[in-house]
């Protein structure tokens, strides 16, 4: 047929650029982000606080509630980075993205209804479990999720559905946490006795949400190849990492993106965990407040996702990127200094201005570096996967640990500034994410 491009998966050919294909998987942004924001950003942090000590006993060790939850959010990306390289791998080799897809997808919903349980202290140990489950569902279904990007878009499109898929996740969420704020502020409406339990309530409703809006991805991305599994395919899919391993050694521009990647997820993923921590300890942020700024920030980020990706388009992915770099610097900075909430606000809504567009772009950018290696991208973007979340594991935690040595948390904002510099020194020596016409893969 004229016009119209294919691309190999195992022996099929499949249609790319499939207007109800790509809009199916944006879907499970919409789907999935619901944790991102109602669980991660604007009420379960809030409600953590609000229900656990200022100081926890931990193995005899006194911690600070906000240090701990930072030390479980590095927990659950430790644990996600050492399952997902054979995970992936064996996804590839199997052919299974979308079964590991929907069994990640099962157990981030299942946890999050859990939390429902969480009530206070006696039970902050299952409300810790069940937020780390939650979050290595969310991380791990994305990982199958990203690598469907190179085999259902063309390259020249890799930003513009990148950033559609963000900004589904954007408006699903919000649709979301408007229904949750409503039942917050009025719980009688609902028959509901206070705030702790209408909380609780929006916890399950983000599980039912997540799990059922998956169904449309489920439906509509291609289906697994249904290789036979045998006994040996954990080894065989560590295999499939090392190969990609030592297939990225002699890739030069691709190792200094990574790194780069690295040091400004660091900082970013950091940011966006722990902000609304940050606004309740330093600022006496209410619940409610809270969602108000998360509101700003997630309307502002839909505009920033498709304003940065048409940078990227007349000025190179390099460009655009380093433009967000810099503003990740003076928000970190501008946090450290902000004394009252209407300065927060600001703050916020220059996170979201760079919070969407660094993490679709970045995305864009990886699979443009990887175009050559289609086949094995689930493999090449485990890579990508386990980078982010190590880096998260190495941001939260030092963001506690300086949290907990001294005492407040401004000093740990203005060291994730840092990351953001270093990370710009590093992009500056990337070459072949310029314009279009620069685009090369050594």
């Amino acid at each position: 047929m004229i016009g119209v491009s294919y691309r190999q998966l195992g022996n099929d050919k499949m249609e790319v650029d499939v207007k109800r294909t790509i809009n199916g998987w944006a879907f499970f942004d919409w789907a999935n982000s619901a944790y991102a924001l109602v669980i991660t950003t604007a009420i379960f942090p809030s409600y953590y606080l609000s229900q656990t000590d200022d100081f926890i006993h931990v193995l005899g060790m006194e911690i600070s509630n906000s240090s701990l939850y930072a030390f479980a959010i590095s927990g659950a990306y430790l644990i996600t980075s050492m399952l997902l390289p054979a995970l992936s791998g064996m996804a590839d080799y199997s052919g299974r993205r979308l079964s590991f897809m929907k069994i990640f997808t099962w157990i981030g919903s299942l946890s999050c209804m859990l939390l429902f349980f969480f009530t206070g202290m006696p039970q902050v140990a299952i409300g810790l479990i069940c937020f780390m489950l939650a979050t290595i569902g969310f991380e791990g279904g994305k990982v199958f999720y990203n690598s469907f990007l190179p085999l259902i878009t063309s390259q020249e499109k890799y930003d513009q559905v990148s950033a559609r898929g963000f900004a589904f996740g954007y408006v699903g969420s919000v649709i979301l946490l408007l229904a949750n704020l409503v039942m917050l502020l009025h719980p009688e409406w609902f028959g509901l006795a206070d705030e702790g339990i209408a909380a609780r309530i929006s916890f399950v409703m983000v599980g039912l949400w997540w799990i059922g809006f998956a169904q449309i991805p489920f439906k509509r991305l291609p289906g697994d190849l249904k290789e036979k599994i045998s006994k040996n395919i954990l080894r065989k899919g560590l295999k499939e990492i090392k190969k990609v391993w030592r297939e990225l050694k002699p890739q030069t521009n691709i190792r200094r993106f990574l790194l780069s990647f690295f040091c400004y997820s660091a900082g970013v993923q950091t940011v966006i965990f722990l902000a609304a921590t940050f606004a309740e300890k330093e600022l006496s942020f209410g619940a409610t407040e809270l969602i108000g700024v998360v509101l700003i920030l997630q309307i502002v980020a839909i505009g920033g996702a498709y304003f940065f990706a048409f940078v990227s388009k007349h000025k190179g992915n390099k460009v655009s990127l380093i433009c967000m770099l810099l503003i990740w610097i003076v928000i970190c900075v501008l946090a450290y200094h902000v004394t009252q909430k209407t300065q927060f606000y600001v703050v916020a809504a220059l996170v979201g201005l760079v919070m969407g567009g660094i993490q679709a772009l970045s995305r864009s950018t990886y699979s443009k570096l990887i175009d050559e290696h289609k086949e094995e991208s689930t493999s090449y973007f485990s890579f990508y996967e386990v980078l982010e979340k190590l880096a998260i594991v190495f941001g939260t935690f030092s963001f506690g640990f300086i949290d907990q040595i001294s005492g407040g948390m401004r000093n740990s904002v203005l060291v994730l500034g840092v990351y953001f510099l270093i990370g710009i020194v590093i992009l500056l020596s990337v070459k072949g994410i310029g314009k279009k016409s620069q685009l090369t893969y050594s």
